[in-house]
């Protein structure tokens, strides 16, 4: 075992030793698992199916080119969640933790880390059907989904996702060669789309306690930023502050919340303590998951709204940002400033820093968020007091952005109902295309917006509800305009191809016909064909057969018969 209590793999391209392939008591192969301990074995709960069952755990990387050592295994008493789905439909659970009947040695066991989740490149090894001993699988975590804590992951590429057979497989970062989850299903929609699923070691934690004692890394929520029974016992909500954080916490488009809880506000803090602990994947309680509690509506947070919440009372911003970074698995480099590392990082995270005009150095500190934020990391900053720390906070993280923000956007939708749109017209003019219909509707839309954009009064941070939505809309109508100007664009080429091609082969029928009688009928057809490729707006199409009509009998070196191509012999 490495010196963190694991195996750390230093090559994407061997077989883990704690990857476990797991069969059936028939011989089939039911899944994946990790080695957690010489004698445990974490899987999914859909991979064991029986609980009573026994199975038996292969470790296909234990001892490369000889017999792979295989041992009984059962479910470790009560250690099986089942997968469920909660009132919303969403999954829950589907852990399991297996006891070999004979241990394996340690030095083959991996064990599972908390880090952050978005953005964060990874690899998993698992047993599908077509390759059962085993294949290196590549994606990217996503986001969230549902309310449990689980994250979605995209495969690197279709051939990449984690199918039947790799269920229960560990899933490891790429860059700090960590496992930090595992692997609970792949699927693809009616779309076409791939998706695969995990479950962080934070989610796992909290539906195996046991699984804590082979689980490294710090908690993500400070002690002090617990809901505590106090809070509980004497029912502290401020339902619209609870909603405000609910929305954030959901991702309700703003980058940056700055929020004031004074310190002897004892409802408020009690509302962000409960809003903190109900989004963090590992404190969350099996009842707040559940539509039955009885919370008032929109005060109750998915699984993994955060993923890191630091309480900055009394701490300098060194010792903020290297728990900062601890998080994101920066720690490759530590003689390394840890404004540079996150400067440097290619992952994100939600952060909720409480109390920074607590903190030993503010303005230390805010220079600190503000690196954050330039990398596209979400920030819930808590204030004290209304003070200088505040104020500065709030014109340099949010007023100063939302009004860059607004002003890129209002360049971006003149860009829409201005060139764009006269590029539209001009290819709509020249030639037709079945589906693309005038882009009027959406321009209104754009025209509205920024009509409102451009009323906003200089220094206010704006609607950000609106800019997300305006936003959005311009992601839209740019996205449909492009591909139409796109499709547009080929008819023209071809056009002008068919065009090329008519006269060409005029130019080789009037060579073929020196000197003998003018076919009259054949003439018609370069007519039309030719009326057809000079029309605005061009069907392409018809005059796409009216030239092969025409150029099929110059080929032939013989005069169409009656009737065809909308001409005849007279």
């Amino acid at each position: 075992m490495a010196a963190d209590g694991g195996v750390d793999d230093g090559s994407s391209l061997g077989t883990p030793c704690w990857a476990v392939r797991i069969r059936r008591a028939d011989g089939k192969i039911a899944g994946a698992g990790i080695l957690l301990s010489p004698d445990r074995v974490l899987t999914c709960a859909h991979v064991v199916q029986d609980r009573d069952a026994r199975f038996t755990a292969e470790f296909v990387g234990a001892a490369p080119g000889l017999a792979v050592p295989s041992v009984t295994a059962r479910v470790d008493g009560d250690a099986y969640v089942p997968n469920t789905r909660d009132a919303d439909g969403d999954p829950s659970g589907d852990v399991a933790l297996l006891r070999l009947e004979r241990p394996r040695p340690a030095a083959e066991t991996t064990l599972l880390h908390r880090l952050s989740a978005p953005d964060r490149a990874v690899q998993m090894y698992g047993f599908p059907y077509d390759h059962n001993g085993g294949i290196w699988f590549r994606a990217v975590i996503v986001g969230g989904c549902g309310r449990d804590g689980q994250v979605q992951l995209s495969p690197t590429s279709p051939g990449e996702l984690a199918s039947a057979g790799c269920s229960g497989s560990g899933v490891m970062d790429t860059v700090t060669r960590k496992v930090i989850g595992m692997v609970l299903s792949g699927i693809g929609d009616r779309h076409g789309n791939l998706f695969s699923f995990m479950s962080p070691a934070e989610t796992i934690v909290r539906h195996l306690p046991q699984v804590d004692r082979w689980t490294r890394g710090r908690t993500a929520v400070d002690d002090r930023l617990r809901s505590t029974r106090k809070d509980a016992a004497e029912a502290l909500l401020d339902e619209p502050f609870a909603q405000r954080l609910t929305d954030w916490l959901q991702d309700d488009g703003q980058q940056v919340k700055i929020s004031l809880v004074p310190a002897d506000d004892a409802v408020r803090a009690a509302t962000l303590r409960r809003a903190i602990t109900l989004a963090d994947r590992e404190l969350r309680t099996a009842a707040s998951v559940n539509r039955a509690s009885l919370d008032p509506p929109g005060t109750v947070p998915s699984a993994g709204g955060h993923d890191l919440a630091v309480d900055a009372a009394g701490l300098t911003s060194t010792r903020i940002g290297e728990r900062i970074a601890e998080r994101m698995g920066l720690w490759q480099h530590p003689a390394d400033p840890v404004a540079e590392r996150i400067r440097a990082a290619d992952v994100t995270l939600t952060l909720i820093v409480v109390g920074v005009d607590e903190a030993a150095d503010p303005p230390a500190l805010l220079d600190l968020l503000k690196t954050l934020r330039a990398k596209g990391n979400r920030l819930l900053l808590v204030f004290r007091t209304p003070g200088a720390t505040y104020r500065r906070a709030r014109h340099e993280l949010v007023v100063e952005p939302e009004r860059e923000r607004r002003a890129r956007l209002v360049e971006r939708l003149e860009q829409i109902t201005g060139p764009l749109a006269q590029t539209l017209r001009r290819h709509m003019a020249a030639v037709r295309a079945e589906g693309v219909r005038p882009a009027d509707a959406d321009l209104v839309r754009a025209h509205a917006a920024l009509a409102t954009l451009r009323l906003a009064q200089d220094g206010d941070s704006g609607p950000v509800r609106d800019l997300v939505r305006y936003e959005r809309l311009a992601d839209r109508v740019v996205a449909r305009m492009t591909t139409a100007i796109g499709t547009l664009d080929r008819l023209r080429d071809r056009r002008e191809e068919l065009d090329g091609r008519l006269r060409s082969y005029h130019v080789l029928h009037l060579d073929s016909v020196q000197g003998k009688e003018e076919d009259l009928a054949l003439d018609a057809l370069r007519l039309r064909a030719h009326e057809l490729l000079q029309a605005r707006p061009c069907d392409v199409r018809a005059a796409e057969a009216a030239v092969e009509a025409y150029t099929r009998h110059v080929d032939r070196g013989a005069p169409p018969r009656q009737g065809q191509g909308g001409a005849s012999a007279s």
